[in-house]
């Protein structure tokens, strides 16, 4: 997109202020704000200083300069602004001796990532179709000190609610009762249906939404397929639109994979495929699971890569409370046809073979959709440079599997820990084309390793009732 054709947008939509949007290591947006005027050629140049010391996974305080440089084709009106306000999108760039790519910058890696497929397999793309779970809340709060841990979550449509709810007019939703459930049950599909039209207007096509299984407020909205770089700038304007539509509307939205003891959790489940000019490269009618082999050497990388790749696509400790027994997320290193207990599942259903596809089920919402896209992807490539056979696929319940029998299957990592420990011995893949980088890799486990032991020092209220009276 030309600088005309922003400055047209801010012109069209009356726009008195340029909202500068940028994503950090971890995966959360930062912005600054310009006035409206600042859209000129010097501004795609030269970019805007921010402090790279102040910004998680970043650059130290005594390197701290560095350059945010708008990217035109990302403009949208920003509807969140009381004032008229255009946003784009920018990269992070080295300001130490003259503008480059930095290599810590999220949107670079997968950008990267797009580039080294075109030399592995050119002419072809990678093409995402991301499942986006959250829970709307109506009431959150939560706190830990010293003295005192807690969380307090409320949702109005929750049985739980039933005997405090001051509206008092029934129709709650029955534990784990909550999968496409129907109005007046579901009560937030208006506003289901407003961030979707919403994220229309900006570019993002909607698939469907629906109420998912979690009784307490649990959503799904699905988009529709893009390239892989494309999909992850999506992504994070998904959790933009629902977070602060959500907020808007006197709700909290979160995509934590986990934020109710024992009801369902929240994933990102990744539909994923590789396509040429005809279309998705994956299918064959005569391969094993109607796949080609290309296609299931992709899914061979994928599982001979999981552990390390859930680093990327699992970066919490939060995330391994949802990777549990009995809640159809995945527990092993399998692939499957229509299995939801599978990591991965090629969909039963799928019959467009320009699609042909599968859907990586571990990931959520706490990645960084650029890194973990990334990931995905350089996984899949090794799996296809190096002919990497997956096996066959197994059909099977893994929630009901005899122990002995499962104890014969690859088990995915238990914590975030584990992941990082993958991610330590098994890395050479994400170097390849100087798609990741050393650099990369250390901070992002310096600071995940962080994480694990903050929470490892902290007392649960659970332990409380364990341990206390000991």
């Amino acid at each position: 997109m030309s600088l005309e054709k922003v400055r047209k947008a801010a012109r069209d939509a009356k726009a008195q202020y340029l909202d500068l949007k940028f994503c950090d290591l971890v995966g959360l947006w930062h912005h600054i704000t310009l006035p409206v005027d600042a859209i000129n050629a010097e501004l795609f140049r030269t970019g805007v200083g921010v402090d790279g010391s102040s910004l998680p996974g970043f650059s130290s305080i005594e390197r701290g300069d560095m350059i945010l440089l708008p990217v035109a084709d990302t403009v949208f009106v920003d509807p969140f602004f009381d004032r008229p306000t255009v946003s784009m999108l920018g990269d992070i760039m080295d300001a130490s001796d003259k503008i480059s790519p930095y290599s810590r910058n999220p949107r670079r890696v997968a950008a990267a990532s797009e580039k080294y497929l075109s030399k592995a397999l050119p002419a072809t793309q990678a093409i995402f179709g991301p499942e986006f779970e959250f829970y709307i809340f109506d009431k959150v709060n939560f706190h830990q000190g010293p003295e005192s841990a807690f969380y307090d979550l409320d949702s109005t449509e929750a049985a739980w609610a039933a005997s405090q709810d001051d509206e008092n007019l029934g129709y709650k939703i029955p534990y784990k009762r909550g999968y496409h459930v129907g109005p007046p049950m579901d009560r937030t599909y208006n506003l289901r249906s407003e961030i979707s039209w919403m994220l229309s207007q900006v570019g993002v096509k909607l698939k469907y939404h629906h109420h998912e299984v979690g009784g307490g407020g649990q959503h799904e909205i699905e988009t529709g397929f893009n390239s892989l770089l494309a999909m992850a700038d999506q992504s994070m304007l998904v959790k933009y639109f629902v977070k602060n539509q959500s907020f808007k509307m006197q709700k909290s939205a979160t995509f934590m994979p986990k934020p109710l003891f024992n009801e369902p959790g929240s994933g990102l489940h990744c539909h994923q495929y590789l396509a040429d000019k005809n279309g998705s490269i994956f299918y064959d009618a005569k391969g094993r699971a109607r796949f080609s082999k290309v296609g299931l050497y992709y899914i061979g990388g994928i599982l001979e890569h999981v552990d390390s790749i859930l680093a990327f696509s699992n970066p919490s400790t939060n995330s391994f409370k949802r990777l549990v027994p009995g809640f159809e997320a995945p527990v092993a290193g399998t692939y499957s046809v229509g299995n939801r207990t599978a990591c991965i599942r090629i969909p039963g259903y799928q019959r467009d073979k320009k699609t042909m596809r599968f859907e990586f089920r571990p990931p959520d919402g706490t990645m960084n959709p650029y890194l973990a896209f990334a990931a995905m992807l350089m996984a899949g490539i090794d799996g296809i440079k190096n002919k990497i056979d997956p096996g066959l696929p197994l059909d099977k319940n893994l929630d009901t599997l005899p122990e002995e029998e499962f104890a014969k299957i690859h088990q995915l990592p238990t914590s975030l820990n584990k992941a990082l420990n993958a991610l330590e011995s098994d890395h050479d893949y994400l170097l390849a084309g100087g798609v990741f980088t050393e650099d990369l890799l250390e901070n992002w486990i310096k600071i995940k390793r962080n994480e694990v032991s903050n929470i490892r020092v902290r007392p649960t209220p659970y332990e409380f009732e364990l341990y206390y009276d000991i």
